[in-house]
């Protein structure tokens, strides 16, 4: 599964692999995970998903559903690589652990990379948690949100998006 959006993305987000719903339909992010992504792009951003790109470290999914494994993430990254040449977006967001640590090549833990200005090839970078750990753990969703604000200004726009009309 390679990624889906716009070409002309400013923002692209980067997950870890696909699920099994992702597997099925051959898209990214379109199961429950998915469905909060949306949600949070277009109510914390104010976009749609066609405006942004979605990609992730893994283009296909692993076993059981399990992390990725280092020989994998070695196998799939040269893509994503040229993804992000492709794209130039102003922005990425890497969405939880393994795309952050997979992406920046670093083991810090997630508490320790958010909020940090990271950068990936010269692109800002911004780490926060994947829709999945929401959907179990909601509490990080506050954090979450403090995160896309900081995205919106990287980008130029308003922390909080006016009603869209």
């Amino acid at each position: 599964m390679f990624g889906e959006g716009s070409t002309t993305a400013e923002v692209m987000f980067i997950g870890e692999a696909p699920g099994q719903t992702e597997d099925q339909t051959g898209r990214p992010f379109v199961g429950p995970a998915g469905q909060l992504l949306d949600r949070i792009i277009q109510g914390a951003m104010g976009l749609q998903r066609s405006d942004v790109y979605i990609a992730n470290i893994n283009k296909c999914r692993p076993p059981g559903n399990r992390d990725p494994e280092p020989d994998e993430v070695a196998a799939c990254l040269p893509f994503l690589l040229q993804q992000v040449r492709i794209l130039r977006p102003k922005a990425i967001v890497a969405l939880g652990r393994i795309a952050a640590h997979n992406l920046l090549a670093t083991q810090t833990p997630m508490r320790a990379l958010r909020g940090r200005d990271l950068q990936f090839d010269g692109i800002p970078v911004v780490v926060t948690w994947h829709p999945a750990f929401l959907l179990r753990d909601p509490s990080h969703k506050r954090e979450t949100w403090d995160d896309i604000k900081r995205v919106n200004r990287l980008l130029g726009r308003p922390e909080i998006p006016g009603p869209t009309p």
